[in-house]
């Protein structure tokens, strides 16, 4: 070929595919911002709707993945591509990689599961799969944790739906223990009043159910108390740590002995 005849066929296929191309570009831009937009305008209406925290990113998620999809297959369609044939070809490659992405698909099942059923929501306290934190967000193939010490904790949604969870915040009041030793010789009856006395005093443990201090142990070193109290679900750790240092302070001059482990050795000659 000749340059003459390079250059006609350039040309050629620069007037027939050049049109095609730039359309296809401006489409395919455009569209993008039509669905930034129409994305940003779903989740507004969500939050206004108050459609559930946890429900508005997955929904954003795979409304955003189907819209651009769709403009995919409609910019090949501009290109002149065959669309039964892309189809098919498409429809195979989805089996190749839904094998390949078998976890995958197992975590996407997983959140919509998640989504429809409820264990936890967003700002829920769970514990799961050795992990533990606050719900910050769930998405369609993670669960996203916030621990308290400020670290983020990604959770794949197929084992999370599937595995046991404890779910912290479900309800509204919860139960603080304490295991409480006194020494051998020290008064069992003044131990229990002086308990009772501390957390009749702290205004954050319930009246009702009533307190529960009870000897559960004859231990090798102490008489163990075990005491129950309850109190609403966000003052649980602040009156578990209060109790422990009321305790320490309060037994010192009360006269009440906490027992550390000791060993007697007899030496034989």
């Amino acid at each position: 070929m000749n340059p003459e005849e390079m250059v006609d066929s350039v040309t050629n296929i620069a007037l027939v595919y050049g049109p095609k191309l730039i359309a296809a570009v401006v489409v395919w831009i455009v569209g993008s911002w039509i669905i930034k937009l129409l994305l940003s305008g779903l989740n507004k209406v969500m939050t206004k709707s108050n459609v559930d925290a946890s429900l508005r990113p997955f929904l954003n998620s795979l409304t955003g993945m189907i819209l651009k999809v769709m403009l995919g297959i409609t910019v090949l369609g501009m290109l002149g591509i065959e669309m039964t044939s892309f189809v098919a070809i498409l429809a195979a490659a989805g089996l190749a990689v839904g094998m390949a992405l078998s976890g995958t698909l197992q975590n996407f099942a997983g959140g919509v599961m998640i989504l429809l059923f409820k264990p936890f929501k967003v700002g829920d306290f769970i514990e799961a799969q050795g992990h533990a934190g606050s719900v910050k967000e769930i998405q369609i193939f993670n669960t996203i944790l916030k621990t308290g010490d400020n670290k983020t904790i990604i959770l794949p949604n197929g084992g999370l739906s599937t595995g046991s969870m404890t779910n912290f915040s479900t309800e509204e009041k919860r139960r603080v223990d304490w295991t409480i030793g006194i020494a051998y010789g020290d008064d069992i009856d003044k131990a229990r009043a002086v308990i009772k006395k501390m957390c009749d005093a702290d205004a954050r443990i319930l009246k009702d159910p009533e307190v529960v201090i009870v000897v559960s142990a004859l231990a090798d070193s102490s008489v163990n108390f075990t005491v129950r109290a309850w109190v609403q679900a966000p003052d649980y750790w602040g009156v578990f740590f209060a109790m422990n240092e009321n305790v320490y302070k309060t037994f010192a001059t009360e006269g009440l002995s906490i027992p550390f482990p000791q060993m007697d050795v007899h030496l034989h000659k």
